[in-house]
Protein backbone atom coordinates (compact mmCIF):
# COMPACT_ATOMS: atom_id res chain seq x y z
CA UNK A 1 0.00 0.00 0.00
CA UNK A 2 1.07 3.58 -0.64
CA UNK A 3 1.54 5.42 2.65
CA UNK A 4 2.29 8.77 1.03
CA UNK A 5 0.44 11.45 2.96
CA UNK A 6 0.43 14.90 1.38
CA UNK A 7 -1.91 17.82 0.80
CA UNK A 8 -2.92 18.09 -2.87
CA UNK A 9 -2.95 21.79 -3.77
CA UNK A 10 -4.60 20.97 -7.10
CA UNK A 11 -7.86 19.90 -5.44
CA UNK A 12 -10.63 22.42 -4.90
CA UNK A 13 -11.80 20.41 -1.87
CA UNK A 14 -9.47 17.79 -0.38
CA UNK A 15 -12.24 16.30 1.75
CA UNK A 16 -14.89 15.95 -0.97
CA UNK A 17 -16.24 12.81 -2.63
CA UNK A 18 -17.42 12.74 -6.24
CA UNK A 19 -21.21 12.46 -6.16
CA UNK A 20 -23.95 12.08 -8.75
CA UNK A 21 -26.94 14.30 -7.93
CA UNK A 22 -30.26 12.56 -7.30
CA UNK A 23 -33.69 14.08 -7.87
CA UNK A 24 -35.80 14.24 -4.72
CA UNK A 25 -38.55 12.11 -6.26
CA UNK A 26 -36.07 9.30 -6.95
CA UNK A 27 -34.59 9.20 -3.44
CA UNK A 28 -35.84 6.27 -1.35
CA UNK A 29 -36.85 8.08 1.85
CA UNK A 30 -38.08 4.95 3.61
CA UNK A 31 -34.85 3.08 2.90
CA UNK A 32 -32.74 5.90 4.35
CA UNK A 33 -35.06 6.21 7.33
CA UNK A 34 -34.58 2.51 8.05
CA UNK A 35 -30.81 2.82 7.52
CA UNK A 36 -30.58 5.72 9.98
CA UNK A 37 -32.72 3.93 12.58
CA UNK A 38 -30.42 0.92 12.33
CA UNK A 39 -27.44 3.08 13.36
CA UNK A 40 -29.08 5.12 16.12
CA UNK A 41 -28.58 2.42 18.76
CA UNK A 42 -24.82 2.50 18.17
CA UNK A 43 -24.85 6.28 18.62
CA UNK A 44 -26.89 6.00 21.83
CA UNK A 45 -24.55 3.36 23.24
CA UNK A 46 -21.52 5.47 22.40
CA UNK A 47 -23.02 8.54 24.02
CA UNK A 48 -23.64 6.57 27.21
CA UNK A 49 -20.18 4.97 27.30
CA UNK A 50 -16.96 6.22 28.88
CA UNK A 51 -14.88 5.19 25.87
CA UNK A 52 -15.20 3.90 22.35
CA UNK A 53 -14.85 4.63 18.65
CA UNK A 54 -17.52 5.35 16.05
CA UNK A 55 -16.87 5.42 12.31
CA UNK A 56 -18.33 8.29 10.32
CA UNK A 57 -17.78 8.06 6.56
CA UNK A 58 -18.60 11.66 5.70
CA UNK A 59 -19.88 12.25 2.17
CA UNK A 60 -18.86 15.86 1.60
CA UNK A 61 -20.01 17.26 -1.75
CA UNK A 62 -17.64 19.83 -3.27
CA UNK A 63 -20.38 21.59 -5.25
CA UNK A 64 -22.48 22.18 -2.11
CA UNK A 65 -19.51 23.93 -0.49
CA UNK A 66 -19.02 26.05 -3.59
CA UNK A 67 -21.27 27.57 -6.25
CA UNK A 68 -23.99 24.92 -5.75
CA UNK A 69 -25.04 26.27 -2.36
CA UNK A 70 -26.92 29.06 -4.11
CA UNK A 71 -29.42 26.72 -5.80
CA UNK A 72 -31.80 25.13 -3.27
CA UNK A 73 -33.00 22.39 -5.63
CA UNK A 74 -29.52 21.46 -6.88
CA UNK A 75 -28.07 21.55 -3.36
CA UNK A 76 -30.65 19.03 -2.18
CA UNK A 77 -30.07 16.80 -5.21
CA UNK A 78 -26.31 16.70 -4.60
CA UNK A 79 -26.84 15.98 -0.92
CA UNK A 80 -29.41 13.25 -1.57
CA UNK A 81 -26.94 11.67 -3.97
CA UNK A 82 -24.40 11.74 -1.14
CA UNK A 83 -26.84 10.13 1.31
CA UNK A 84 -27.58 7.32 -1.13
CA UNK A 85 -23.86 6.77 -1.76
CA UNK A 86 -23.13 6.73 1.98
CA UNK A 87 -25.36 3.71 2.52
CA UNK A 88 -22.85 1.59 0.61
CA UNK A 89 -20.17 2.02 3.29
CA UNK A 90 -19.94 0.39 6.70
CA UNK A 91 -20.33 3.15 9.26
CA UNK A 92 -21.78 3.91 12.68
CA UNK A 93 -23.03 7.47 12.16
CA UNK A 94 -25.42 8.33 9.31
CA UNK A 95 -24.87 11.29 7.01
CA UNK A 96 -27.34 14.18 7.07
CA UNK A 97 -28.63 17.11 5.05
CA UNK A 98 -27.33 20.58 5.71
CA UNK A 99 -28.69 23.97 4.63
CA UNK A 100 -25.10 25.00 3.97
CA UNK A 101 -25.24 28.77 3.84
CA UNK A 102 -22.97 29.49 6.75
CA UNK A 103 -19.96 31.73 6.38
CA UNK A 104 -21.37 35.24 6.09
CA UNK A 105 -24.88 34.40 7.33
CA UNK A 106 -24.69 36.60 10.42
CA UNK A 107 -22.66 39.25 8.59
CA UNK A 108 -25.83 39.78 6.57
CA UNK A 109 -27.51 41.07 9.73
CA UNK A 110 -24.95 43.91 9.70
CA UNK A 111 -25.75 44.75 6.08
CA UNK A 112 -22.78 42.89 4.62
CA UNK A 113 -23.54 41.37 1.21
CA UNK A 114 -22.38 38.26 -0.60
CA UNK A 115 -20.32 38.60 -3.77
CA UNK A 116 -20.90 35.72 -6.19
CA UNK A 117 -18.11 34.88 -8.62
CA UNK A 118 -18.87 32.39 -11.36
CA UNK A 119 -18.23 28.81 -10.25
CA UNK A 120 -17.12 29.79 -6.75
CA UNK A 121 -18.47 29.88 -3.23
CA UNK A 122 -19.80 33.25 -2.08
CA UNK A 123 -17.36 35.79 -0.69
CA UNK A 124 -18.11 38.57 1.78
CA UNK A 125 -18.18 42.02 0.21
CA UNK A 126 -16.79 45.17 1.73
CA UNK A 127 -16.25 45.03 5.51
CA UNK A 128 -16.36 47.80 8.09
CA UNK A 129 -13.04 49.57 8.42
CA UNK A 130 -13.57 50.31 12.12
CA UNK A 131 -15.13 48.59 15.09
CA UNK A 132 -17.06 51.74 16.05
CA UNK A 133 -18.76 51.83 12.67
CA UNK A 134 -19.79 48.19 13.01
CA UNK A 135 -21.23 48.79 16.48
CA UNK A 136 -23.13 51.89 15.35
CA UNK A 137 -24.62 50.01 12.42
CA UNK A 138 -28.25 48.98 12.86
CA UNK A 139 -28.67 45.21 12.71
CA UNK A 140 -31.51 43.14 11.30
CA UNK A 141 -32.58 39.73 12.68
CA UNK A 142 -30.84 37.10 10.58
CA UNK A 143 -34.14 35.51 9.52
CA UNK A 144 -35.16 38.82 7.94
CA UNK A 145 -32.01 39.22 5.84
CA UNK A 146 -31.79 37.96 2.27
CA UNK A 147 -29.51 35.09 3.20
CA UNK A 148 -31.41 34.25 6.39
CA UNK A 149 -34.72 34.10 4.54
CA UNK A 150 -33.05 31.97 1.86
CA UNK A 151 -31.77 29.56 4.50
CA UNK A 152 -35.25 29.24 5.99
CA UNK A 153 -36.68 28.50 2.53
CA UNK A 154 -33.93 25.94 2.08
CA UNK A 155 -34.83 24.15 5.33
CA UNK A 156 -38.54 24.20 4.45
CA UNK A 157 -37.81 22.84 0.97
CA UNK A 158 -35.59 20.06 2.33
CA UNK A 159 -38.23 19.09 4.89
CA UNK A 160 -41.01 19.11 2.30
CA UNK A 161 -39.15 16.97 -0.24
CA UNK A 162 -38.01 14.43 2.40
CA UNK A 163 -41.29 14.48 4.36
CA UNK A 164 -39.32 15.41 7.48
CA UNK A 165 -37.93 11.88 7.77
CA UNK A 166 -34.31 12.53 6.73
CA UNK A 167 -31.88 14.00 9.31
CA UNK A 168 -31.02 17.70 8.91
CA UNK A 169 -28.56 19.89 10.80
CA UNK A 170 -28.37 23.61 11.45
CA UNK A 171 -26.57 25.68 8.84
CA UNK A 172 -22.92 26.44 9.56
CA UNK A 173 -22.88 29.94 11.03
CA UNK A 174 -19.29 29.81 12.42
CA UNK A 175 -18.25 31.07 15.87
CA UNK A 176 -18.81 34.67 17.03
CA UNK A 177 -15.06 35.28 16.61
CA UNK A 178 -15.02 34.02 13.02
CA UNK A 179 -18.14 36.03 12.25
CA UNK A 180 -16.54 39.20 13.62
CA UNK A 181 -13.86 38.86 10.94
CA UNK A 182 -16.64 38.70 8.32
CA UNK A 183 -17.86 42.09 9.56
CA UNK A 184 -14.75 44.09 10.47
CA UNK A 185 -11.44 44.22 8.61
CA UNK A 186 -9.28 41.54 10.23
CA UNK A 187 -6.28 43.84 10.76
CA UNK A 188 -8.48 46.32 12.61
CA UNK A 189 -10.18 43.56 14.58
CA UNK A 190 -6.94 41.99 15.79
CA UNK A 191 -5.57 45.38 16.81
CA UNK A 192 -8.75 46.21 18.73
CA UNK A 193 -8.40 43.05 20.80
CA UNK A 194 -5.36 44.81 22.26
CA UNK A 195 -6.36 48.48 22.33
CA UNK A 196 -10.15 48.34 22.71
CA UNK A 197 -11.16 44.97 24.16
CA UNK A 198 -14.43 46.29 25.60
CA UNK A 199 -15.68 47.27 22.15
CA UNK A 200 -14.71 43.82 20.83
CA UNK A 201 -16.75 42.27 23.64
CA UNK A 202 -19.72 44.42 22.65
CA UNK A 203 -19.46 43.28 19.04
CA UNK A 204 -19.23 39.61 20.04
CA UNK A 205 -22.22 40.09 22.36
CA UNK A 206 -24.24 41.57 19.51
CA UNK A 207 -23.24 38.69 17.24
CA UNK A 208 -24.08 36.12 19.92
CA UNK A 209 -27.60 37.46 20.39
CA UNK A 210 -28.23 37.28 16.63
CA UNK A 211 -26.89 33.72 16.49
CA UNK A 212 -28.99 32.44 19.39
CA UNK A 213 -32.13 33.96 17.88
CA UNK A 214 -31.54 32.43 14.43
CA UNK A 215 -30.51 29.04 15.82
CA UNK A 216 -33.79 28.92 17.78
CA UNK A 217 -35.59 29.69 14.51
CA UNK A 218 -33.81 26.82 12.71
CA UNK A 219 -34.41 24.43 15.60
CA UNK A 220 -38.12 25.20 15.59
CA UNK A 221 -38.34 24.58 11.86
CA UNK A 222 -36.30 21.37 11.72
CA UNK A 223 -38.01 19.80 14.73
CA UNK A 224 -37.56 16.04 15.18
CA UNK A 225 -35.34 15.78 12.09
CA UNK A 226 -32.58 17.77 13.82
CA UNK A 227 -29.15 16.21 14.29
CA UNK A 228 -26.39 17.70 16.45
CA UNK A 229 -23.80 19.18 16.68
CA UNK A 230 -24.03 19.60 12.88
CA UNK A 231 -21.86 20.70 9.97
CA UNK A 232 -18.44 18.96 9.90
CA UNK A 233 -19.05 16.90 13.04
CA UNK A 234 -20.33 13.35 13.23
CA UNK A 235 -23.93 14.13 14.14
CA UNK A 236 -26.97 12.24 15.32
CA UNK A 237 -30.47 12.82 16.66
CA UNK A 238 -29.21 11.52 20.01
CA UNK A 239 -26.06 13.69 20.20
CA UNK A 240 -25.93 17.12 21.81
CA UNK A 241 -24.36 20.49 21.19
CA UNK A 242 -23.86 23.18 18.60
CA UNK A 243 -20.83 22.90 16.33
CA UNK A 244 -18.92 26.06 15.47
CA UNK A 245 -15.75 26.78 13.50
CA UNK A 246 -13.37 28.99 15.49
CA UNK A 247 -10.31 29.04 13.23
CA UNK A 248 -9.38 32.65 13.97
CA UNK A 249 -8.45 31.82 17.57
CA UNK A 250 -4.95 30.72 16.52
CA UNK A 251 -4.23 34.38 15.68
CA UNK A 252 -4.92 35.47 19.27
CA UNK A 253 -2.83 35.01 22.40
CA UNK A 254 -4.39 32.64 24.91
CA UNK A 255 -5.47 35.28 27.44
CA UNK A 256 -7.33 37.42 24.89
CA UNK A 257 -9.11 34.42 23.42
CA UNK A 258 -10.02 33.11 26.87
CA UNK A 259 -11.22 36.42 28.31
CA UNK A 260 -12.91 37.96 25.28
CA UNK A 261 -13.90 35.32 22.72
CA UNK A 262 -14.69 32.17 24.73
CA UNK A 263 -17.58 33.71 26.75
CA UNK A 264 -19.40 34.46 23.48
CA UNK A 265 -18.72 30.93 22.21
CA UNK A 266 -20.20 29.52 25.42
CA UNK A 267 -23.21 31.83 25.35
CA UNK A 268 -24.28 30.82 21.83
CA UNK A 269 -24.03 27.08 22.43
CA UNK A 270 -25.50 26.84 25.94
CA UNK A 271 -29.19 26.86 24.88
CA UNK A 272 -28.48 24.08 22.37
CA UNK A 273 -26.74 21.48 24.52
CA UNK A 274 -23.24 22.92 24.81
CA UNK A 275 -20.35 23.74 22.49
CA UNK A 276 -18.61 21.63 19.87
CA UNK A 277 -15.32 23.21 18.76
CA UNK A 278 -13.60 23.12 15.37
CA UNK A 279 -10.48 24.77 14.06
CA UNK A 280 -8.53 24.05 10.91
CA UNK A 281 -4.77 23.67 11.12
CA UNK A 282 -2.56 22.46 13.93
CA UNK A 283 -3.90 23.66 17.28
CA UNK A 284 -2.58 20.93 19.61
CA UNK A 285 -0.62 23.47 21.69
CA UNK A 286 -3.89 25.25 22.48
CA UNK A 287 -5.71 22.16 23.79
CA UNK A 288 -5.53 23.19 27.49
CA UNK A 289 -7.17 26.50 26.60
CA UNK A 290 -9.93 24.84 24.51
CA UNK A 291 -10.64 22.36 27.30
CA UNK A 292 -11.58 25.30 29.53
CA UNK A 293 -14.67 26.01 27.40
CA UNK A 294 -17.61 25.31 29.70
CA UNK A 295 -19.77 22.34 28.77
CA UNK A 296 -17.53 21.31 25.86
CA UNK A 297 -19.04 18.26 24.13
CA UNK A 298 -16.79 17.62 21.16
CA UNK A 299 -13.72 18.90 19.34
CA UNK A 300 -12.83 18.47 15.69
CA UNK A 301 -9.33 18.33 14.25
CA UNK A 302 -7.45 17.10 11.18
CA UNK A 303 -4.93 14.27 11.52
CA UNK A 304 -3.50 13.66 8.05
CA UNK A 305 -1.75 15.93 5.57
CA UNK A 306 -4.25 14.94 2.89
CA UNK A 307 -6.87 16.56 5.14
CA UNK A 308 -4.95 19.67 6.15
CA UNK A 309 -1.45 20.82 5.17
CA UNK A 310 -0.62 21.25 8.87
CA UNK A 311 -2.33 18.34 10.67
CA UNK A 312 -2.38 17.68 14.41
CA UNK A 313 -0.22 15.10 16.22
CA UNK A 314 -2.58 12.27 17.27
CA UNK A 315 -0.67 11.35 20.42
CA UNK A 316 -1.21 14.82 21.93
CA UNK A 317 -4.97 14.58 21.47
CA UNK A 318 -5.18 11.11 22.95
CA UNK A 319 -3.12 12.24 25.93
CA UNK A 320 -5.01 15.49 26.56
CA UNK A 321 -8.60 14.31 25.97
CA UNK A 322 -8.57 10.85 27.55
CA UNK A 323 -10.97 10.56 30.51
CA UNK A 324 -12.43 14.03 29.91
CA UNK A 325 -15.80 12.99 28.48
CA UNK A 326 -15.05 15.19 25.45
CA UNK A 327 -15.42 13.46 22.09
CA UNK A 328 -12.65 13.89 19.51
CA UNK A 329 -14.03 14.11 15.97
CA UNK A 330 -11.00 13.02 13.96
CA UNK A 331 -10.90 14.00 10.29
CA UNK A 332 -8.58 11.69 8.38
CA UNK A 333 -8.46 11.81 4.58
CA UNK A 334 -6.25 9.21 2.92
CA UNK A 335 -5.87 5.56 2.03
CA UNK A 336 -6.90 2.81 4.44
CA UNK A 337 -3.31 2.40 5.58
CA UNK A 338 -3.03 6.09 6.54
CA UNK A 339 -6.38 6.03 8.30
CA UNK A 340 -5.55 2.85 10.23
CA UNK A 341 -2.20 4.26 11.35
CA UNK A 342 -3.75 7.50 12.57
CA UNK A 343 -6.60 5.77 14.40
CA UNK A 344 -4.10 3.49 16.18
CA UNK A 345 -2.04 6.55 17.18
CA UNK A 346 -5.17 8.22 18.52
Amino acid sequence: MNKQDRFDVNLADSQATSIKPLEAGKFDILAYESYEQGLLERCRNFRGSKSGVLVYRRMRVAEVFSHGCRDIKKSLEWQLGALKESMGYRADIPNFLEPWYGIGTVAGAFGRKYVWHEGQAPAIGEKFSSLDTALENKTTPVKETDIGAHTIRMIEYFLDKTKGKVPISYCDMQSPLNIAENIVDVNTLMTDFLIDPESVKKLLQKISNLMVDFTHTMKGLIGNALVSPGHGFGSSRCFEGLGMSNDLFVMLPEDLHRDIAIPAFEKVSKPFGGPAFHSCGNWHSRIPEVKQIKGLKMVDAAFSKATDPDPNPPETFSEKFVNTGIIVNARIVGGLDIIEDKVREL
